[in-house]
């Protein structure tokens, strides 16, 4: 298969150039070989690995967490448990952050259904609670 150029591998995984050096920078993406001209050259199997990193990154995982996985994922003394500890890690931490954006929209819609939604914002309920008291 023909080499990528950096354009053509951010074309087809959907990311941006820029995206692509950050995801090197990172050690998400392998330094690439270059040719003599020093233009970068990428593989097919570059493309698979932003793919898998832009589905975790949809899945929640974080640039970190998606490096730890992938290097899960080449370790020979990984076992499928491993993978599935991580990702159940992941569903708690989902789950704290579900209860705490609860919890922020229940102040909040007490903080609206104090006002009447007339008059100055000198006599805003909302904006005077947000100014003095704690939620």
């Amino acid at each position: 298969m023909k080499p990528l150029t950096i354009g053509q591998l951010a074309k087809k995984a959907q990311v941006n150039v820029e995206t692509v050096r950050y995801y090197e920078r990172r050690g998400l993406l392998p330094e690439p070989p270059r040719k003599e001209s020093g233009y970068r050259q990428y593989s097919e199997n570059d493309v698979s690995r932003l793919l898998f990193i832009k589905r975790a990154q949809t899945l929640g995982f974080t640039l970190k967490e998606i490096l730890e996985l992938l290097n899960l994922r080449v370790d020979p003394d990984t076992t499928c448990g491993d993978v599935k500890r991580r990702a159940e890690a992941k569903i708690g931490d989902i789950e704290q952050k579900i209860l705490a954006l609860q919890k922020m929209k229940k102040a909040l819609a007490k903080l609206a259904s104090t006002c009447r939604g007339r008059g100055p914002t000198r006599e805003c309920p909302i904006l005077e609670m947000l100014s003095t008291e704690r939620l």
